[in-house]
């Protein structure tokens, strides 16, 4: 009877036969959930892209996303690579700061030339992503005794450091902005793309969402902003549109910008929630206060590298360089700004836009 229950039943075990008599006949059977269907050959949500979002599980989906020239969901795939390591001029036994650790792209290839006895310390501002990096990177066998995470803000640098007893570093790297496993959670509220709460927050647990801020905006303050924050020529006639309304998703803010919006250029959705984003987070007064005292922690000799994403965190950075300069604080700048290859901006479109400078103390 047995033999027969196994035929008409494949899933059945013969463990679970042979104890059809005792108490473990009591327990409920495991049921077998299957995994959510999506519509048309490919996902298209970003919940449904299972495989890209477990790179671990599925290396042969990260490499063939990113073959194709796109950054698999919930991964950031790091820019300007080796020209930030060039700018670090690394060596074994070095100490240093990754001031916005993400993905821990470039985290990883710090490690890596800094060891043995070198120390890496990852400051991030995000409690969603950072703990998914750590665990990135410790299985990546970097153990606390080379590589300690903190959960702060870059404009934090000297209290980490103080905590910690440390006076000077031998460099300190930044790669600024919003991280593509952030920009392509809908749940974060970062992306125009697809409908999502206005939120915004690097650190969900902290100040005001997006669609705060905006209430409480008056037009003259929401017009400055996105000047100040994303070179809006139509800035006023958007303000208007916008300031002080109550909105609860991005695809509220996305119809209001594109009925103020609907003559004018394409690129206005984008430059908007850049610049609420940055508001948002205050990004700008973090920037200003980090390139007032980072220098300040590095040895002789050591190095401040930054990577920007727009002209507005890169007209900081190029000023503060050239005043440190003058003021001699810094030996030494990059004399030009650093740009992604040709290569690279075709096989990864989000480095179009960047940046990168240097200075040496």
């Amino acid at each position: 009877m047995k033999n027969a229950t196994l035929l008409k039943n494949p899933g059945a075990t013969t463990a679970n036969m042979m104890n059809s008599d005792d108490s473990a006949a009591d327990e409920p059977t495991p049921i077998h959930i299957r995994r959510k269907r999506y519509s048309g050959k490919n996902p298209r949500k970003f919940s449904e892209k299972y495989k890209e979002l477990n790179p671990e599980l599925y290396p042969e989906i990260l490499q063939k996303v990113t073959a194709s020239g796109k950054t698999p969901a919930g991964t950031h795939i790091p820019v300007l690579m080796q020209e930030s390591l060039d700018a670090l001029q690394l060596a074994p036994g070095m100490t240093g700061i990754d001031c916005t650790l993400g993905f821990g792209g470039h985290a990883r290839e710090i490690l890596s030339r800094i060891l043995p006895s070198g120390k890496l310390i990852g400051l991030d501002i995000d409690p969603i992503e950072q703990p998914k990096t750590i665990e990135r990177l410790r299985h990546a066998g970097f153990d606390a005794d080379c590589f300690d995470a903190v959960l702060s803000n870059y404009a934090g640098i000297g209290k980490v450091l103080g905590k910690r007893g440390v006076h000077e570093v031998d460099f300190i790297f930044a790669d600024l902005g919003c991280s593509s496993m952030q920009i392509d959670d809908p749940r974060r509220g970062f992306t125009f793309k697809t409908s999502g709460p206005l939120d915004m927050r690097m650190n969900p647990q902290r100040g005001i969402s997006a669609a705060d801020y905006l209430q409480r905006c008056t037009v003259d303050e929401l017009a400055e902003i996105l000047r100040e924050n994303a070179d809006e020529p139509h800035a006023e006639r958007i303000a208007s549109f916008l300031a002080g309304k109550s909105l609860q998703t991005t695809t509220d803010l996305v119809q209001l910008i594109e009925g103020a919006a609907h003559d004018l250029s394409g690129d206005t959705t984008r430059r908007v929630f850049q610049a609420l984003r940055i508001a948002v987070n205050e990004e700008f007064s973090a920037l200003d206060a980090f390139l007032r005292t980072a220098p300040h922690f590095l040895k002789r000799d050591g190095r401040l590298v930054i990577l920007t994403f727009h002209s507005g965190e890169d007209r900081r950075v190029k000023k503060a360089f050239q005043q440190g300069l003058r003021d001699g604080i810094f030996r030494e700048i990059s004399e030009e700004v650093i740009t992604a290859g040709a290569e690279e901006r075709r096989a990864n479109p989000r480095a179009i836009p960047a940046k990168l400078r240097w200075a040496r103390v």
